[in-house]
């Protein structure tokens, strides 16, 4: 890629294209994918037989829609299998030769037993691209410096990470979340960067933690740009404004480790609701399914539906139809800040999603709600539940951080928080007040829920 600046978008030629010569090159693309994936991977060609059809016989998304999805519970059965009759977890669902894989990334596995990409050279380089393409949006360049405060381990954040923001000539500092809070600052000190990689909650308690490890508050650290990821709460606007007021930068939220699906937040992610664009549709065909019965849901203006993606252009272990668990929306229309593209916002994890008679609520919707009481809360909290959702048996039971307060004060915050769970999401929870500091901070992903059986 040229390295002027001063451009726009990283990859302008393939990032501008017109909406029509997009979807032809995802089509050709995906009619190329599917055939190699037939030819290559058991698993794929099941799918296939499944549906009654051959790859040939995709000549348009409505015919690709008819190959029955892939969930992550049936990856890991295939992985489990693949181990079993081959000694490779990917031998029945991979696509390349061993001699060709080069990496292999894992999901981080908060949700079970890690799922596992494998990747070509060719793969990496399109991952590479993908970060690219969104630190250069938000402003990055060569001569930057970034702080990489996300698990450096296999989780799919971690090292591709590290490698995209290379890839755009921009300096990392891989310093992980491993060694602690307080080398997570005395490395900021130490290299004075211009950026940090890490969750929203994280973030949140360096700025809380800033002052005793540094002698300085969080705003005075130099750090001019916020990145969050490996959790939601960066589409919130609330917390995207106590990140940028704790640190004194501009925020982002953004999605996409060590695979091909990748968006970021805009700088007017308050007038959109939060949404990320969608910045690898030409290697990475989204669809929105009914997470009940998997049913096509149009991409159209503020629909909301189960992600589901396929990998184009992929090597290794491509992605056909894969759902992940996550609920999006999508927009369609032009945003106001000119990028093309469809955006979207993840709302959540589907298997997170609770129903308290008969409302469905996210997790992500109720941290939203407690950072609007910041600064009388820390944002810290946990839905406690006596058995495993989405029933939820009334009321809906929270253990909420407090920042200090007292006992009439805390009864008068109860009221209004009340009304505005009452008005939000049309429920009306107990509370359970913690003092500040009570509730332990993760660095990594922060689980919200809490299954504590009677």
């Amino acid at each position: 890629m040229s390295s002027d600046p001063r451009r726009e978008l990283w990859n302008p030629a393939v990032e501008t294209l017109p909406r029509e010569a997009l979807r032809a090159l995802q089509l050709e693309r995906l009619q190329s994918q599917v055939l190699y994936n037939h030819e290559r991977s058991p698993v794929h060609r099941r799918k296939f037989e499944q549906a009654g059809a051959h790859p040939r016989d995709i000549r348009s998304f409505e015919d690709f829609a008819r190959i029955p999805v892939m969930t992550k519970d049936e990856h890991r059965r295939v992985q489990q299998e693949s181990l079993e009759r081959h000694g490779s977890p990917s031998a029945l669902m991979g696509c390349a030769p061993p001699e060709e894989i080069v990496r292999i990334n894992a999901t981080s596995g908060t949700t079970g037993v890690p799922t596992l990409y494998t990747l070509t050279s060719h793969d990496v380089a399109i991952v590479n691209e993908m970060h690219a393409r969104k630190y250069w949006r938000a402003g990055i360049r060569p001569g930057h410096t970034m702080i990489q405060a996300l698990s450096l381990s296999m989780f799919t954040g971690g090292l591709p990470l590290s490698q995209g923001i290379m890839n755009l000539g921009a300096c990392v500092v891989p310093v992980g979340i491993e060694g602690g809070t307080k080398r997570v600052l005395d490395m900021v000190m130490l290299t004075r960067p211009h950026a940090i990689v890490a969750t929203p909650s994280f973030g949140q308690y360096l700025i809380e933690e800033a002052p005793r490890h540094t002698g300085k508050p969080a705003h005075e650290l130099g750090l001019r740009f916020f990145f969050c990821a490996g959790e939601g709460g960066g589409g919130n606007a609330d917390t995207r404004h106590a990140l940028a007021n704790g640190f004194g930068a501009r925020v982002y939220d953004h999605t996409g480790g060590g695979h091909a699906f990748h968006g970021i937040s805009c700088e007017h992610a308050d007038q959109v609701d939060g949404a990320m664009h969608f910045v690898s549709e030409d290697h990475c065909l989204l669809e929105l399914v009914d997470p009940k019965d998997r049913t096509p849901i149009p991409l159209a203006e503020g629909a909301i539906g189960e992600m589901v993606f396929t990998f184009l252009d992929w090597r290794g272990g491509p992605f056909m139809r894969y759902a992940l668990g996550d609920s999006l929306q999508v927009w369609t229309s032009p945003c106001v800040c000119g990028k093309p593209g469809i955006r979207f916002k993840i709302l959540g994890r589907c298997d997170d999603m609770l129903t308290v008679k008969g409302v469905n609520v996210y997790p992500q919707a109720i941290a939203a709600v407690i950072a609007r009481f910041r600064p009388q809360l820390t944002g810290a909290f946990r839905i406690r539940l006596d058995h495993p959702g989405p029933q939820v048996r009334p009321p809906l039971r929270l253990r909420v951080e407090h920042a200090g307060l007292e006992a009439s004060d805390l009864a008068a915050l109860e009221d209004q928080l009340v009304a505005e769970f009452r008005e939000r999401l049309h429920v009306r929870p107990q509370f359970e007040w913690l003092a500040p500091g009570a509730l332990p901070r993760e660095a990594g992903k922060t689980q919200l829920i809490e299954v504590v059986h009677p």
